[in-house]
């Protein structure tokens, strides 16, 4: 190697990586701010808030991800198996168009609550760069972790994950 090159390879590794983050995202550790939330699929709208009092996992997707499409149905089992019992299940659409958001949720079998992101708020709020996105959050509605890409969410590693982060066994 050259010196130029030596040079450059130096300063490349001084500088910290670069993370990019969403406007206002709520970091890992941080509490969620309140949101509005727009009701898909004959839901009703509510406030992220409602959700307080038990473990939240919240699924950001779009009609349009393919990996979005591969981990709902490990969602739906989830959220059957244990919904509304120890945790809470719910999903957020970034989608522009609510017949796309429901025509997504009737072709996969969703039946948890979903709601719609049209304004991005949310998708910033919760750092949805890329998605699917996953986050576990507390009963006081504290970040406890984010999940990038499509899991087996009802499979034993994402069980054990979920059952450490929440502090029970599922």
């Amino acid at each position: 190697m050259n010196a130029v090159t030596l040079f450059l390879l130096a300063c490349l590794a001084a500088v910290p990586p670069a993370f990019a983050r969403t406007p206002g995202e709520v970091e890992v550790g941080q509490v969620l701010r309140e949101a509005p939330m727009q009701g898909l699929a004959a839901r009703p709208s509510r406030l992220l808030s409602d959700y307080r009092g038990k473990p939240l996992i919240i699924n950001v997707w779009a009609s349009w991800c393919g990996p979005c499409q591969l981990e709902m149905g490990s969602l739906e089992r989830l959220a059957k198996r244990y919904g509304g019992k120890q945790f809470n299940v719910i999903g957020v659409s970034t989608d522009d168009y609510v017949d796309r958001a429901e025509l997504f949720l009737k072709k996969t079998n969703t039946t948890f609550d979903n709601y719609i992101d049209q304004r991005l708020f949310l998708e910033h709020m919760l750092g949805a760069e890329q998605l699917p996105l996953t986050l576990l959050v507390d009963a006081k509605g504290k970040v406890l972790a984010k999940f990038t890409g499509a899991k087996e969410w009802d499979g034993p590693e994402m069980g054990a994950i979920i059952s450490k982060a929440f502090g029970f066994k599922i």
